[in-house]
């Protein structure tokens, strides 16, 4: 469950987090309210649907529905997002934007209500299952307190991070931006995980010590045995009744053991130590130390991946038919692909390289109970044990464990062949060696882009988008085609420039700076064949009788001289030189050019 709420939460976050707030939302208030509206009702009503039919189940009747819904939680929070412009509304917590974590916190508590929506039709369902009482608030609460130690390390870091940004202190701001600032922040996140985390979840979760017995004294016997220091607690994780162990903690001074009471009822001494011995290997064999080092690979990989793959997205022909056919802004849709595609390596990533390895550190961490105690048997019994009273998942799978079958396959070929256990410790080291290597140089050569060859031409293609884009909102406004046409004269994209201009000009004939600037290609193109110092002329005309400025006399006066009308072409240079005194030395240049060269000789 923890496991699978991660990925949920994840998706959410990230998907809030790199959302953009728009100028002007996408639906009115109105309707964007009566939406959101909707969606909470809807999902309402389907988490109803779904738990009455739980309520007369087992246990994993209620854990399936469960995670269906939360699925379609967050498949209604990515359209609260991307068409009720969440964002949008809630920008005002980050307080003018020095503390964004308060905006995205607030995005996350929309993702709350529709899970406390879920468990408010849940509640009735848990009560027959698990046969507690809860009030309807106080089930919410419970389950939000459960679900927030997810949330917790990300909201820690953001504030973290905020707070040291707004401080008025420009060098320490240079550090904090620099490589330095990353290893900094990273360092703040593993001290917060390892020294105020532990206690905090343990609070959340309602964790009690063991009370003093002859049980609790045989745990701790064991422990020092094994040389493990940790608090043994009482882990009322479904009102205690699911059968299963945890550890928490890296530091020995803030790690916990965690036991559910139905475990310890379910197991005799031996093997109840034989699970312990499991949690033990989890930190003998240094995975809680690992899975903070595969959130900094990916941490590593989304943030080399982030910094190319706009450009990446701007050479694809795909973006702009995109555009092109659903009409939404560029840089809108430039921000969903990009997000879009890390959003699907961060998927991809924990669903299967992550799961991959907790899935054999979870069979690691199995063997370890040979040095432990000799054996695996007593492991073995247990698991048997757990998968007929948690209703027969002996051969049930997920990403992220073995099935409980499997497991017990592996230990008793262990058994037979001692060997193997050596081999699979190799393949985790070798594993991570691997993905060390792989995700340093796919860091490094990700760095080695280079971007400015990478956006080579398709700037130009993007601008054009937003222009084109910004023609369709406002099919009367000639300023957007002068802008495009301005654009792609610069890029010596003549034809395209031209036509750029004809279309201005017809929107807005009177347009002094359209007529000007197209009647300056008329005259200048590196294309001979679209020259055409008649109609330039012509065009300049009307743009010096609608703007007096020096740069339109100059076209004026370029255009006289094409058409061999030199005493008038110096005569309009000298004009403008007297309104742009500024320029003084360009328009002397022009006279002399426009004495001593003919347009023929004249290479533009």
């Amino acid at each position: 469950m923890i496991y699978n709420n991660l990925i949920y939460f994840l998706v959410v976050i990230f998907v809030f987090s790199t959302d953009t707030a728009p100028k002007e939302p996408l639906l009115a208030p109105a309707y964007g309210t009566m939406v959101l509206g909707g969606l909470l009702v809807l999902f309402s009503q389907i988490a109803g649907r779904l738990y009455r039919r739980a309520r007369f189940g087992s246990a994993s009747a209620y854990f399936s529905a469960e995670r269906r819904l939360s699925i379609l939680a967050v498949l209604f929070f990515l359209v609260a997002v991307y068409v009720v412009d969440l964002k949008y509304y809630l920008r005002f917590l980050s307080l003018g934007g020095r503390l964004p974590v308060l905006e995205n916190l607030g995005g996350l508590a929309v993702f709350f209500v529709f899970l406390s929506l879920m468990w408010l039709k849940a509640r009735p369902a848990y009560e027959a299952v698990f046969q507690r009482r809860y009030t309807p608030a106080g089930f919410v609460v419970s389950n939000i307190k459960a679900n927030l130690p997810i949330v917790l390390p990300w909201l820690v870091l953001s504030l973290v991070f905020d707070l040291l940004s707004s401080l008025p202190l420009p060098r320490f701001q240079q550090v904090l931006t620099s490589p330095w600032g990353d290893l900094i922040l990273f360092t703040a996140f593993v001290v917060f995980l390892a020294v105020f985390f532990p206690p905090l979840v343990r609070w959340l979760w309602n964790c009690r010590p063991m009370p003093d017995s002859p049980l609790r004294r045989e745990i701790e016997r064991f422990c020092r045995q094994q040389d493990f220091k940790a608090e043994i607690l009482y882990w009322p994780l479904f009102e205690g009744q699911v059968l299963t162990a945890g550890i928490m903690g890296i530091v020995p001074r803030f790690r916990y053991l965690l036991v559910t009471p139905a475990l310890l009822a379910a197991l005799d001494p031996e093997e109840l130590e034989s699970v312990l011995a499991h949690e033990i290997g989890h930190v003998k064999r240094m995975h809680l130390v690992l899975y903070i080092y595969l959130f900094l690979g990916f941490s590593l990989l989304a943030g080399a991946l982030a910094r190319v793959l706009p450009y990446l997205v701007l050479g694809w022909d795909f973006f702009y038919l995109t555009v092109e056919r659903l009409h939404v802004s560029p840089d809108t849709l430039l921000a969903l692909f990009s997000g879009g595609l890390i959003l699907l390596l961060m998927i991809v990533y924990f669903r299967f390289i992550f799961g991959f390895f907790i899935r054999n550190f979870e069979r690691q961490a199995d063997l370890y109970v040979f040095r432990a105690q000799g054996t695996s048997w007593p492991l073995i019994r247990s698991f048997e044990k757990i998968a007929t009273l948690s209703g027969n998942i002996r051969d049930e799978k997920s990403w992220h464990h073995f099935g409980i079958g499997e497991r017990i396959d592996f230990l008793q070929r262990c058994e037979q062949d001692r060997s193997l256990i050596h081999r699979h410790d190799r393949k985790v080291w070798l594993g991570m060696a691997a993905y060390t290597l792989i995700v340093l140089s796919c860091v490094v050569a990700v760095r080695q882009v280079d971007l400015d060859k990478l956006a080579a031409g398709n700037e130009t293609r993007y601008m054009e988008a937003v222009l084109e884009q910004k023609l369709r909102q406002e099919p009367k406004n000639s300023v957007w085609l002068l802008l495009l046409g301005d654009l792609m004269q610069e890029k010596k994209m003549e034809r395209k420039a031209i036509n750029a201009y004809e279309r201005a000009l017809k929107l807005d004939p009177l347009n002094g700076d359209v007529a000007n600037n197209l009647a300056w290609l008329l005259l200048t193109a590196s294309d001979p064949a679209l020259r055409d110092p008649i109609r330039a002329l012509t065009l300049a005309r009307t743009a010096a009788t609608l703007k007096q400025q020096g740069y339109i006399l100059d076209t004026l006066a370029t255009a006289y001289w094409a058409n061999n009308l030199k005493e008038e072409a110096i005569l309009t240079e000298l004009k403008a030189l007297k309104l742009d005194p500024e320029n003084r030395r360009y328009y002397l240049a022009q006279i002399r050019k426009f004495k001593e060269s003919t347009w023929d000789r004249q290479d533009f």
